[in-house]
């Protein structure tokens, strides 16, 4: 009690002298002379650490490794990790940019992404094909994909800083470098794909409805195929032209986005302002009508039946075309508004196969072609179904990854991604869906399935539609094309290079590196080249389907790592978005599959197979990745369920399978010695399995941390090397022995603990000072406790490497039964293919009792019910007197051991004979093979101990039981010598350790061994663990 009254006081006396620092003294930056001398140097401490606060003085080890708070929180709140915006190399630095809100920053963007070239010269067509009712299906499906999308993409969004790069970034953090990577290139295809629409639908809207002069492949209104190579050359040429742009004027690009997004916003105005206005129609636009078909290249005021053009064109030779006699001549007006009542007349599908006549009603009779000829009238160019469609149209939901893209030039993007983007999915749905009902309700059906406008002129319907006039929406629709293409154009070498950096797919390596300039150069080529076999179609209705696959699959993973993490309920998913929930991400990712599959079933295996290829090879050569990803953690849940299966019992001898635990000794320089033991490991694993290596260090694990870690590293790559699959471990221990022990009884997890044990053979037991066999005994008992298999493979340096190949015997010594390991071994070598050309010979000891014909009948019958090929020998060893070499081997050993007792060789005393071995001495093994030859004693002795010798020489008896024991060893290694000498391998029982702990019975023990393997290069000694481990019955 007095003592902790003391105690109490000195911390008083302490807390009240520290109260007594001046202001200058807190600082750091004097001293108080009138201070004690423990109190001088206290002072001298905190001047040397001036910098600390005086509050933090505890913790001033820590803030060496650990940072203080406030250091911390500002490196955090200003994290910035973004892929460079597009710039202007010689520009100007600009001045710091002001964070946009949700307006500008996402909204808007997604607007002008969202909106696309589909939107003016295909939704027209979509709405006449497939009806008001399916066509409005049509959207709302496209736009259920998208939303259900942003739902999932919001959630991921919020859940942390996001930095620049779209879906890629956000799925390969969620789902791993594997599935980040292959979606990263299919989203670098689907953007690269959708310049080239972008350029073939600009292209599109200059030749036929602005300068169908320009066709350089004659009239293309009578030949689609002439259409299509025009679309090609122009493309091409306007490849180029906007790649120069892209490469020499990014800074122009980046204005001209505002330029588009305004020809957008008004041409939508237009649109909808031109429906109203035209509410009653106009007489602007007639068709005109043979009987049911619309016909083109007709003036109207030819349109009638007496006129001789169309006389002269139905009527050659005096012989006119039979549906041309039976029909009437009429014209119809093509905008009729919404006052007309034309929507009943849209409401009902009308999907054609390619060839057939587009025409009123579905009668046979107005659409087939039954003459072969089709003069004037326009046909179907494509076979159309509603599924079809929707890989036509989903093009122009695309684009909800731009404010993403975007976030770190956002002032709060976690909360203005969610609500910009899911509004401006909201008012593109809304434009698209109402666009449906109002051209369903303002526009001829004949006129809204007239692709290309031929029936009036080549004009473009939408523009006819338009208030004040048709160039409104003609020169804003290329313009905002040709932005959307330049921004593909723009986005697409960036993100390439942004997966090239990450280094998950290594022949993307050379497309990391920028031109002086800083601009993706070498990503812009190759973006080039693929966006000129796009354009090499030609055909808008090709590329769609195409690109939408590439966007399908980036929007399903979306909505998968969105749900895996919710599932997993990890710890780091916490997102501000509340409302979503897995049902809905789920949804959305069935809704991509089966919008894939139904759109096209070929262009969705072509993507998917895309993808797969991707995937495996980053799984098989692309860099390790760690980003803490769902897949890992739905692994780790798998992992912990197939554990705790695995827990409720022991596994069925059929589904036994070596579990091994790899035991290697580390030399000074941390290098394993045995090199081969992980070849024979995976020799024997045939790369399947778990595979577990552990190395035991002496020492204080404080003290030499660092050395561990140094020692796990070189046996991971050993392991790696060596194509060892599985786990590696090094344990610091106080004693070899007792380290090695808690690695047996601790390693491994449930029911994935090691069955196995390979441990190498000490070499220099014989030697003086070297009881490395006390720890290999040691060892054996341990893993025979544990009811674990041992392998001791002697002579590990003269086994095979796993990339040769060696024929001969594999000769399997079988003297006792003990659970059929000796069977199963060479089996499971022999699947790999070092040992597959070798040939499996079993040999048998029959005592003079036994009838070794019936051993041998009885051994082919097992071996055959076994499904094992081997030829099968039955060794007969006779009584026979025990010889004088049995005797004189056995008196040396023992010896031996008499020498050192007398000699009162203790521990320490070892360690002074030979304190250089007894520093290596820091593993399960001992160096390597060394001469068994090694002097007995030392050398120094004096004349007294080799006296001492002599006598000890005179007196000792040979022990009955070990002469027993020497002359079984011997007689044994006789036979085995001479069958198996030349083997590639002799697998034998290894016999068991004395029960007795004495180093007398030990060192004995070692010695049998010895001499049951002497002569052979190549040992495997194998101990079952008490249980069988294979079976006849299937």
């Amino acid at each position: 009690m007095r003592e902790v009254l003391n105690m109490q006081c000195n911390s008083e006396k302490d807390d009240a002298d520290e109260t007594n620092i001046t202001p200058s003294e807190h600082n750091g930056t004097t001293l108080d002379t009138k201070q004690s001398d423990s109190r001088d140097v206290h002072s001298a401490e905190e001047n040397q650490k001036s910098t600390i606060d005086p509050n933090l003085y505890l913790y001033d080890d820590d803030l060496e490794t650990r940072p203080h708070i406030s250091t911390f929180i500002s490196s955090i709140a200003n994290y910035e990790n973004t892929i460079p915006a597009a710039t202007d190399p010689d520009a100007k630095p600009p001045p710091p940019s002001a964070r946009m809100g949700t307006l500008i920053g996402v909204f808007l963007p997604c607007i002008q992404n969202i909106f696309g070239v589909i939107l003016f010269i295909r939704l027209t067509w979509v709405v006449g094909t497939a009806g008001a009712i399916c066509g409005f299906l049509i959207v709302l499906t496209c736009c259920c994909v998208t939303m259900l999308t942003a739902i999932s993409m919001s959630a991921i969004a919020t859940n942390g800083v996001v930095p620049a790069g779209g879906s890629y970034f956000m799925i390969s953090r969620s789902l791993g470098p594997e599935f980040g990577g292959a979606v990263g290139m299919l989203f670098y295809t689907g953007t690269t794909l959708a310049a080239a629409m972008y350029i073939v639908g600009a292209v599109e809207i200059v030749l036929t409805y602005m300068a169908p002069w320009a066709s350089i492949f004659g009239d293309f209104t009578k030949d689609a195929e002439a259409m299509y190579n025009n679309f090609r050359v122009y493309g091409t040429l306007l490849l180029i032209f906007m790649g120069l742009i892209v490469f020499l004027g990014v800074k122009f690009v980046n204005k001209f986005a505002t330029v588009a997004l305004a020809c957008v916003i008004f041409s939508i105005i237009a649109v909808y302002v031109g429906i109203f206005d035209n509410i009653n129609g106009n007489e602007k636009l007639y068709l005109c009508v043979l009987g049911k078909r619309v016909l083109k290249d007709i003036p109207l005021e030819n349109c009638t039946k007496e006129d001789p053009m169309l006389q002269d064109l139905y009527c050659p030779d005096h012989k006119c075309d039979e549906y041309y006699q039976n029909n009437n001549v009429t014209k119809v007006k093509g905008i009729k508004g919404l006052a007309s009542g034309v929507f009943y007349d849209n409401i009902m599908p009308s999907f054609l196969e390619k060839g057939q006549f587009i025409a009123y009603g579905r009668n046979s009779v107005d659409i087939e072609n039954i003459g072969g000829q089709s003069y004037n009238q326009i046909m179907a160019d494509i076979t159309t179904s509603f599924t079809l469609l929707i890989g036509i149209f989903f093009p122009s939901v695309t684009g909800i990854m731009a404010g993403s893209n975007r976030s770190g030039d956002l002032a709060d993007a976690q909360k203005s991604i969610p609500i910009g983007t899911i509004c401006a999915i909201l008012t593109t749905s809304t434009v698209y869906l109402t666009s449906v009902l109002f051209f369903a309700g303002t526009v001829d059906n004949l006129l809204l399935r007239d692709k290309f406008g031929q029936s009036i002129g080549g004009k473009l319907v939408v523009a006819n539609i338009a208030w004040p006039n048709q160039w409104v929406i003609l020169i804003g629709s290329f313009l905002s094309t040709l932005g959307a293409g330049l921004q593909s154009l723009t986005g697409a070498p960036r993100l390439l290079q942004a997966i090239a950096k990450d280094e998950i797919i290594p022949f993307l390596a050379p497309f990391a590196k920028s031109s002086n300039r800083g601009e993706p150069v070498r990503a812009l080529l190759l973006t080039i080249v693929i966006c000129q076999c796009g354009i090499l179609l030609g055909n808008v209705d090709l590329l769609a389907p195409l690109l939408s696959m590439f966007f399908l699959m980036c929007y399903g993973f979306v909505n998968l790592a969105c749900a895996v993490q919710t599932l997993l309920r990890t710890p780091n998913w916490r997102p501000r978005f509340k409302f979503y929930h897995w049902s809905l991400s789920l949804l959305g990712l069935t809704l991509c599959i089966s919008v894939m599959i139904m759109t096209s079933w070929y262009f969705a295996l072509l993507a998917m197979g895309m993808a797969v290829v991707i995937y495996k090879y980053i799984e098989y050569r692309g860099a390790e990745k760690e980003w803490g990803d769902g897949i890992r953690g739905m692994a780790l849940t798998a992992a912990r369920y197939s554990l705790q299966r695995l827990e409720e019992g022991p596994p069925h001898t059929k589904n036994w399978r070596p579990q091994i635990l790899v035991l290697s000794k580390l030399n000074d320089n941390l290098i394993p010695k045995y090199r081969k033991i992980f070849s024979f490991a995976t020799q024997l694993k045939a790369g399947k399995g778990l595979t577990i290596c552990v190395s035991v260090i002496k020492g204080d694990h404080t003290k030499i941390t660092n050395k561990a870690v140094d020692a796990k590293t070189t046996l991971r790559k050993y392991m790696t090397d060596e194509k060892v699959k599985g786990f590696c471990d090094v344990l610091v221990a106080q004693e070899i022995g007792e380290g090695l022990s808690s690695v047996i009884q601790t390693i491994g997890l449930g029911g994935m603990k090691p069955n196995t044990v390979i441990i190498g053979w000490p070499y220099s037991w014989r030697q003086e000072g070297r009881y490395s066999w006390k720890t290999f005994i040691q060892t054996v008992r341990t893993v025979a406790a544990c009811h674990m298999a041992l392998i001791v493979p002697k002579g590990i340096n003269f086994y095979p490497e796993s990339n040769h190949k060696i024929g001969g015997n594999i000769d399997i010594w079988w003297i006792v039964h003990d659970g059929g390991l000796l069977m199963l071994l060479p089996f499971l070598l022999k699947q790999h293919r070092t040992w597959r050309n070798c040939k499996l010979r079993i040999f048998t000891v029959a005592q003079i009792e036994d009838n070794s014909i019936q051993m041998k009948k009885d051994l082919k019958t097992f071996l055959y019910h076994l499904r094992i090929e081997a030829d099968v020998e039955v060794v007969e060893m006779n009584n026979s007197d025990i010889s004088a070499y049995t005797y004189e081997r056995t008196l040396m050993m023992e010896q031996r051991n008499q020498m050192l007792r007398a000699l009162g060789l203790n521990k320490k005393e070892n360690s002074k004979v030979d304190t250089h071995n007894e520093e290596k001495r820091n593993s399960i093994d001992s160096d390597g093979p060394e001469s068994a030859d090694a002097p007995d004693i030392t050398s120094n002795k004096d004349e007294s101990t080799e006296k001492t010798d002599e006598n000890m020489k005179s007196s000792v008896k040979p022990d009955e039981f070990n002469v027993r024991r020497m002359h079984t060893a011997i007689k044994l290694n006789e036979v085995i010598v001479e069958k198996s000498q030349d083997a590639q391998l002799v697998i034998m029982n290894l016999p068991g350790p004395p029960r007795e702990v004495r180093a007398e019975r030990e060192s004995n023990y070692m010695e049998f061994l010895e001499v049951l393997t002497e002569g052979l290069e190549k040992v495997l000694m194998v101990r079952g663990g008490g249980r069988e481990v294979i079976t006849i019955y299937s």
